[in-house]
């Protein structure tokens, strides 16, 4: 039953890609990751204090380390969002759990085997064929970003899996990740241009930091009551969702070769995500 609680996570992450392109007809990616950050920092802030729960922390350093991953994923991806299809952007930035993959077998020392090897080559195929209409549409550098959001996604998730062990509550994870991305959110977004929040925005915002929070908040519970591969496996469930939304929204469509690199996508993350040896 835990595990169920990604497909809320994954339906309301394709909930805030879409605020996340509503948004950007009034505010940067920049003011967006703010302001999504900033809101999800209350949002806790408020739960913490009525349940009585401490924020102090020893673990500081691994909470930094996946502030500051988190947040250059974050910027990243919402940039990807506002110029590349929904579903694209999305897919691109689950190519996480491949990076995730790499990245625990060479911090624990474990040695490639043939089947992981060909799970991974079989992701970095499915990023080829989706990088293919990007290209066609000179949108290859957006395309380029999005597959770097997933790798520093993919070092936060590994830091978040590193709190977890230690013992972090997940409330406390999101807390400090939240805190640590709209500082650093809050000092790019003065060096570019500042729009004033207005009556059409104020709810594009709400939307947009209420679905994320939640979302971060129902992905955390899963992870902490579901099966770890069960849950990794329903994560993908947000390119599903966001494919839909793009379609019916914005009658985004890809040519047979980028359905075909999301699929690869798809397959390969959670067969890697199989195959890992297990840290837990």
């Amino acid at each position: 039953m835990g595990a169920l609680w990604m497909l809320v996570a994954g339906f309301l992450f394709a909930c805030m890609g879409i605020f996340v392109k509503l948004g950007a007809h009034y505010f940067s990616h920049i003011e967006l990751v703010f302001y999504r950050c900033f809101i999800g920092l209350l949002m806790v802030y408020l739960i913490v204090r009525q349940r009585g729960g401490s924020l102090s922390t020893p673990h500081w350093r691994g909470h930094l380390w996946r502030g500051i991953s988190g947040s250059i994923a974050l910027m990243l991806f919402f940039y990807c969002i506002t110029v590349l299809p929904l579903a694209t952007a999305v897919t691109l930035n689950y190519t996480s759990p491949l990076f995730l993959t790499v990245l625990v077998m060479l911090v624990f020392k474990e040695r490639f085997h043939v089947p992981l090897i060909a799970a991974i080559a079989l992701g970095f195929v499915g990023m080829v064929l989706l990088l293919h209409p990007t290209l066609e549409r000179n949108q290859l550098l957006p395309g380029l970003l999005g597959l770097i959001s997933g790798f520093f996604a993919g070092i936060a998730m590994l830091n978040v899996r590193e709190l977890g062990r230690s013992g972090e509550p997940e409330w406390r994870i999101v807390f400090y990740f939240s805190l640590i991305a709209s500082a650093v959110s809050g000092v790019a977004m003065l060096a570019g241009t500042l729009h004033a929040i207005t009556l059409q925005s104020l709810p594009v915002l709400l939307g947009l930091g209420v679905s994320a929070t939640l979302a971060q908040l129902a992905l955390t519970r899963a992870y902490s009551t579901g099966k770890t591969l069960v849950v990794g496996s329903l994560s993908f469930s947000a390119v599903v969702f966001a494919s839909l939304f793009g379609i019916l929204l914005w009658d985004e469509t890809l040519p047979l070769s980028g359905w075909l690199g999301m699929a690869l996508i798809i397959v390969s993350g959670v067969a890697s995500l199989k195959l890992a040896p297990r840290h837990d």
